[in-house]
């Protein structure tokens, strides 16, 4: 992360993301598949270690779509973004580990006062007597973190010849995630 100013004089915090080429492997249409998507390869791996006679990537996705004029071969390229544009970024959040439930939760924990020895970040009673087991989606301590996260962000600037994308806030994820970032359209009514 780093901070740019805008024209006014504000300090604007930014994430640098770089970014690559998008290959499309395969076009998928309502007639022969019975829905429209394309599917993307990124990273493209090292030919000589794969025994394949087509290009094998690190990264495959399939997109659902509405219209799609995309041909297989095609390359997406990160300079369809502009500046303003409105995008969805999701990615995978730092994982956590196993955390109590005041960490995962905000419980505010016990006092610290009279008989309360060891016990002042414990979750306390978790249940009565009567159903005798604990209700489902209690909140207990557990795994954390490691989720699925999207966020609606906005790019701030565009480096078409270093590729990379200056997108306001900060995105999901440790540095190093692969983050999936996608156009925000305006559904017309």
């Amino acid at each position: 992360m780093t901070q740019v100013y805008d024209d006014e004089g504000n300090v604007i915090p930014v994430t640098l993301v770089g970014t690559n080429d998008c290959n499309v492997l395969q076009v998928k249409t309502k007639e022969k598949d019975g829905y429209s998507a394309i599917k993307i390869g990124f990273e493209k791996l090292n030919e000589k270690k794969i025994k394949k006679t087509r290009p094998a990537f690190r990264h495959v996705k399939e997109f659902k779509c509405e219209e799609n004029s995309f041909k297989v071969g095609d390359v997406i390229e990160p300079n369809v973004f502009e500046k303003g544009d409105k995008i969805k970024v999701s990615g995978i959040s730092k994982g956590k580990g196993f955390q109590g439930g005041m960490k995962r939760w905000g419980f505010h924990g016990k006092e610290a006062t009279h008989g309360v020895k060891h016990e002042q970040r414990t979750i306390g009673s978790i249940g009565c007597s009567v159903p005798s087991r604990v209700i489902k989606g209690r909140r207990m301590p557990g795994r954390m973190g490691s989720d699925r996260v999207s966020m609606k962000l906005e790019i701030v600037g565009i480096d078409k010849k270093n590729k990379i994308i200056a997108i306001k806030g900060a995105v999901p994820g440790r540095r190093g995630t692969l983050l999936e970032i996608r156009g925000i359209w305006k559904q017309q009514p």
